[in-house]
């Protein structure tokens, strides 16, 4: 795992709920998203909370009075901390994500190739930044690697975007 020191081993997420009240009506599309993003997040993450708390953790996400919520426990359920953010940074981002993803999913069925691939970069692009702008939003807070936080950002965009 890139960024991973000796002493990450326990620093990692072993189990993702996303709060039901915030998730939006998605399609098949984005289920199967949420579902790949939350597998792969579990397999293989860097998630260690500032203050030296000792993990493996297991993080509650949602949306709470319009902000952005990280409940982070123990695996054995013991409360660590939480962590309000702003959903303000994210909103035109997820915007953005979620018309090009559309725009992707369109393209698949009847586009070239070329246009293909050029929505997809676009696409990435954008995750990229929104992935960016989660670990600016959590530093200080709770260290990530890139990875961890693309995942995260896939799941912060289902809560966001109430399609």
């Amino acid at each position: 795992m890139s960024g991973q020191t000796p002493d990450d081993t326990n620093n990692r997420v072993v189990a993702i709920t996303l709060d039901e009240d915030s998730i939006g009506r998605s399609g098949p599309d984005i289920e199967h998203e949420r579902a790949i993003a939350i597998y792969d997040l579990v397999e293989k993450n860097l998630f260690a909370p500032e203050g030296g708390v000792e993990g493996p953790f297991t993080l509650h996400i949602g949306i709470n009075d319009n902000r952005l919520m990280f409940d982070i426990r123990r695996q054995d359920g013991a409360p660590v901390v939480v962590h309000l953010m702003s959903l303000t940074p994210f909103r035109r981002i997820v915007k953005d994500y979620f018309m090009i993803c559309d725009s992707y999913h369109q393209a698949i069925r009847t586009a070239t190739p070329d246009k293909i691939e050029a929505i997809d970069m676009g696409r990435r692009g954008i995750h990229d930044e929104g992935s960016r702008t989660l670990m600016e939003r959590l530093e200080g807070k709770v260290r990530i690697d890139f990875e961890t936080a693309r995942r995260l950002f896939t799941l912060v965009s289902v809560l966001h975007w109430k399609g």
